[in-house]
């Protein structure tokens, strides 16, 4: 049985953030109030309130960078992650970390991003050529 992921954290502002979920980063608005938004992310949901967002540090080192702790993200297959890099730069999102391969020819290659909301809620997205190397040692 596949089962979806629940997130939900706060936004600073509704309408950025349907421009950034929906517009930017291409995820389907499902139900809200005055208050907060779903949005199928990436084929989980997540629920976006009314709020102060959490507080981060740049204390998670990803070989030479350190990046926003915590952060959420999500593993996408490389066609589909390489899609939404170019969408991310012709959008002019500020990237933490841009666009990079990482254990490039080791188990486990892959390609990741990180990147803010306009909340400054942190995401990681990573890309896989192949899912059955996500857990690879």
């Amino acid at each position: 049985m596949r089962s979806l992921f629940h997130l939900a954290y706060h936004v600073t502002d509704l309408d950025d953030a349907r421009q950034f979920y929906g517009g930017v980063l291409g995820c389907e608005e499902g139900r809200s109030t005055e208050t907060w938004v779903d949005f199928d992310f990436f084929g989980h949901q997540i629920s976006l309130h009314l709020g102060k967002p959490f507080e981060t540090t740049n204390t998670g080192k990803v070989g030479d960078h350190m990046v926003p702790m915590p952060h959420l993200g999500v593993v996408l297959p490389l066609d589909d992650w390489n899609a939404l890099a170019d969408r991310l730069k012709q959008a002019d999102v500020d990237f933490v970390m841009p666009p990079v391969v990482r254990f490039k020819g080791e188990p486990g290659e892959q390609w990741t991003m990180f990147f803010r909301d306009p909340s400054g809620n942190p995401i990681e997205v990573k890309g896989f050529a192949d899912f059955a190397s996500v857990y690879a040692k």
